[in-house]
């Protein structure tokens, strides 16, 4: 399977890696600035990986063709979920880390990440992932097919770090709906660390500085 991505490595032959997926019609692009800010200069040396989703119709937008994980009708708990696109970009990632292995990087070196529908994509297939990850992280973001979870959900990522993040001031993932993942995830037995930020659907300069403190525990 063909992966269209960007990647960056902080230096010469990394020893770990963030598979950060995108949101809701961005691309892999939409993060790839921040890089420099997570990673110090003389730091060990990680590979971003930002993939780009496929185009499709997207229900929420009235059908219109946008870069999108999975097809969404609405953010609300009553509708249903597209179960199929959700499994499919699963397959996605764990595509992406099955390369990184192939590349040296061990699963246990290896995060997976995302914004918003990228968050809920890093949500649903983090817990799923049958070897030991570094670390999952899920920015606001809320964690899809939720009554699934359970029954879903390898023992390998059990104790695998979480890290979930929301603005307060969300129009677009309602600050509940984050919240209502950590509820779950923690019920689940998951360490979760929760962070609520000033913000709109957004990143600010502490969240970045939070994200980079923990990469720097979990690689």
């Amino acid at each position: 399977m063909s992966i269209d991505a960007i990647e960056v490595e902080t230096g010469p032959t990394p020893t770990g890696t963030v598979i950060w997926l995108h949101g809701l019609g961005a691309d892999g692009h939409d993060f790839e600035p921040i890089v420099p800010e997570l990673v110090r200069p003389g730091e060990r040396a990680l590979r971003f990986v930002f993939p780009h989703a496929p185009v499709r119709p997207v229900t929420l937008n009235g059908g219109y063709a946008m870069r999108a994980w999975y097809d969404i009708a609405a953010l609300e708990r009553r509708t249903a979920e597209d179960e199929a696109g959700i499994r499919d970009s699963q397959q996605t990632i764990t595509t992406l880390i099955r390369r990184e292995n192939e590349r040296g990087i061990d699963t246990d070196h290896i995060v997976v990440a995302g914004f918003s529908q990228g968050g809920a994509m890093a949500l649903f297939a983090g817990p799923r992932y049958p070897a030991k990850l570094a670390g999952i992280m899920g920015l606001s973001c809320y964690l899809p097919l939720a009554s699934r979870l359970e029954a879903d959900r390898a023992a390998a990522n059990q104790a695998t770090p979480v890290f979930l993040a929301h603005g307060s001031q969300d129009p677009v993932v309602a600050p509940m709906l984050g919240e209502e993942a950590r509820s779950k995830l923690r019920a689940a037995g998951y360490a979760v660390e929760w962070h609520t930020y000033s913000m709109p659907h957004s990143v600010s300069p502490q969240e970045v500085a939070d994200i980079a403190a923990w990469l720097r525990r979990v690689l």
